[in-house]
């Protein structure tokens, strides 16, 4: 019986160590993760800022991310998405959950900030700690969202909030970029919009995974719940179809109950929506060697070098379109990398596929028998990672990587 193509991983052990911080960001880091509202406050103006400060508190962050459900709340001006939201903070409240909101608003054209008329309409919750509601601006971002959302919802999701609730300015068909952020996309449509599902099927119609009929009370409210069963069927989808009245409260337990059977649907059955290729691992014997190909004749170029201790590794990262190829060489004899050149020779050392739910991806290769050849922990560059021996996968090393 031959021997398996690689017995141990790239990134041997001990694990990489923390990342270290500046004085003030330890402060707020131990803040955040000990629940201080000050802090979560200060951490979210860093994030928004964006910059190094905020890259280093999110990447601290990063080991306890992943908890919360994340639902996007989209839909279009007047279909009453703040007031939804509001009745479902309020019930989730009931349920013991905390919650954190991402409201998204125009910018003001005075001064570029929020105009916080989402905050307004939530302010009951303005007393409750187990609540915390953000407001930003777009700042001329496109879809909906703003640039830094994604980056809060991670923050908040660190920070220990159940469930993480982004509600987008109100949208069109081509902002749909909500649904790249959040596990779970209600868009929030009402009765008697005239042909808004028809003008909006190429788009944001499309993105969602759960449709919340609100202002159900009104008239049309049966014919714009045929008309979306009739375009699910025709796109031949299904999809939760729910109706409310978010003023009463009414409908908001069916409205939770489906987002939170889609995410376990999406958490439990296929791979996960967003799924890439991030980057090839290729072992060489000579990083500069290589180059003279992948520079020299193909033309690509080095956007990243480093060299990892803890991992006996020097790497180089070549970007090709939304993917990249990574160099690596081996720093000292006894690296992984030298072994396995040792055994097979230059060549492709491993695949990596970057997933937004990495800890759902792994309890998925688990339950399925996949051998896995280590726990998701940090690596070079500050990602989440596992390695799956190629006995699982057909004969090749394969990385996951948290988004």
């Amino acid at each position: 019986m031959s021997e398996p193509l690689l017995s141990e991983p790239l990134l041997p052990e001990p694990l990489l160590p923390e990342p270290l911080l500046p004085e003030p960001l330890t402060g707020v880091l131990s803040g955040v993760l000990s629940g201080d509202e000050r802090a979560l406050a200060r951490a979210a103006t860093l994030v928004e800022n964006g910059g190094g400060a905020a890259e280093s508190l999110l990447r601290a962050l990063m080991p306890h991310m992943g908890r919360a459900l994340i639902l996007g709340v989209t839909g279009p001006p007047g279909a009453g998405k703040s007031t939804l939201c509001d009745a479902m903070i309020q019930h989730l409240r009931q349920e013991g959950k905390s919650v954190a909101v991402i409201a998204v608003d125009p910018s003001s054209p005075f001064s570029g900030g929020a105009i916080l008329g989402d905050r307004i309409r939530m302010q009951r919750h303005s007393g409750d700690t187990g609540v915390f509601i953000r407001s930003m601006a777009t700042r001329g971002a496109h879809g909906g969202v703003a640039r830094a959302t994604a980056d809060l919802a991670k923050l908040f999701d660190a920070a220990g909030r159940d469930v993480v609730i982004i509600e987008t300015v109100g949208v069109g068909q081509s902002e749909v970029e909500i649904a790249r952020l959040a596990q779970v996309t209600i868009l929030v449509l009402v009765p008697g919009a005239g042909d808004d599902v028809q003008a909006m099927k190429s788009g944001v119609l499309e993105a969602a995974d759960v449709f919340a009929i609100n202002k159900a009370d009104q008239p049309g409210a049966e014919k714009l719940d045929r008309e979306l069963q009739a375009q699910m069927h025709l796109a031949g989808r299904e999809r939760s179809i729910v109706k409310t009245v978010a003023s009463e409260g009414k409908g908001v337990p069916e409205l939770l109950r489906a987002a939170r059977e889609c995410r376990h649907e999406v958490r439990g059955v296929s791979v996960d929506r967003g799924a890439r290729v991030d980057h090839l691992g290729i072992a060489v014997r000579s990083i500069a060697e290589a180059l003279k190909f992948y520079e020299g004749q193909l033309g690509l170029r080095v956007t990243l070098r480093e060299t990892v201790d803890a991992e006996k590794v020097h790497a180089a990262m070549l970007p090709v379109g939304n993917s990249r190829i990574e160099l690596l060489e081996a720093s000292t004899p006894d690296s992984v990398i030298a072994k396995f050149i040792a055994k097979r020779g230059e060549g492709l050392h491993h695949v990596a596929i970057a997933v937004p739910d990495l800890d759902a991806a792994v309890e998925r290769l688990k339950s399925a028998g996949a051998r896995l050849l280590n726990e998701p922990r940090i690596g070079a560059g500050g990602h989440v990672y596992v390695f799956i021996h190629p006995a699982s996968t057909g004969g090749v090393l394969l990385e996951l990587i948290q988004s």
